[in-house]
């Protein structure tokens, strides 16, 4: 449950308080999103909790909100190739990094909230508050814009490849995912590090095809070839 004294006391102490979080630390593909938020003080938003309590429904309607109440807010990513790179803890501070960023273009915060317990430099003050999304107004709200934001992202991107199932799993290793990338190789936004499955699982992996394959068959009308 959120405190709505939490954001308060580092206001007192700081000023301004921004918070930050990301979403799509755990999937096999796509980016990993960060939202930083500024609210403006005192306020509180009904109905506001961690996005991962909440119903893709009211998720959605909360992020009209937040984006029409903030005093600011910026919303990053880092890419697959970056997660490849640099690997997935580096690159989801490198997004909190950016969306910081972007909220310094509209206003100065003078302590960053970081939700979990890594903290990252943005030349400014930071803190570490784990399960912060449960606890803060502001990294609450960052956690729905770039929850919301991801899903959104892939979503879009399972109309351009839709042989894995982007839409409903978003992109999370789920045993129909998994299969979609071992049938059809990984796309271009799967993620290379993430992949060791494949060669880890191919047994399991290659006896699940054939039952997939076998299935589709015996359903096929017999008048098709």
């Amino acid at each position: 449950m959120l405190d709505p004294l939490f954001d308060a006391g580092f206001a007192r102490e700081y000023g301004v308080v921004c918070g930050t979080d990301e979403a799509g630390r755990g999937p096999l593909a796509g980016p990993v999103v960060a939202a930083a938020v500024v609210l403006p003080e005192g306020m509180t938003i009904p109905g506001l909790d961690d996005s991962k309590k909440l119903t893709e429904k009211k998720r959605e309607a909360l992020y009209d909100v937040i984006l029409r109440e903030a005093a600011a807010y910026g919303i990053a990513e880092s890419s697959p190739e970056e997660i490849d790179r640099i690997n997935i803890l580096a690159a989801s501070l490198l997004a909190m990094r950016r969306a910081v960023e972007q909220v310094r273009r509209t206003i100065e915060p003078d302590i960053v909230l970081v939700d979990g317990n890594r903290p990252t430099e943005f030349g400014i003050p930071c803190r570490t508050v784990v399960k912060g999304d449960g606890i803060s107004q502001s990294i609450a709200a960052a956690s729905v814009l770039a929850k919301v934001t991801r899903d959104r992202l892939m979503t879009e991107l399972d109309l351009r490849y839709p042989a894995y199932g982007f839409a409903g799993h978003k992109g999370y290793p789920t045993k129909e995912h998994k299969l979609a990338v071992y049938e059809f190789g990984p796309s271009p936004v799967h993620r290379r590090s993430f992949l060791s499955f494949l060669e880890r699982d191919r047994d399991r992996l290659e006896k699940a095809l054939r039952e997939k394959r076998e299935k589709e068959a015996a359903e096929r009308p017999e008048d098709m070839p």
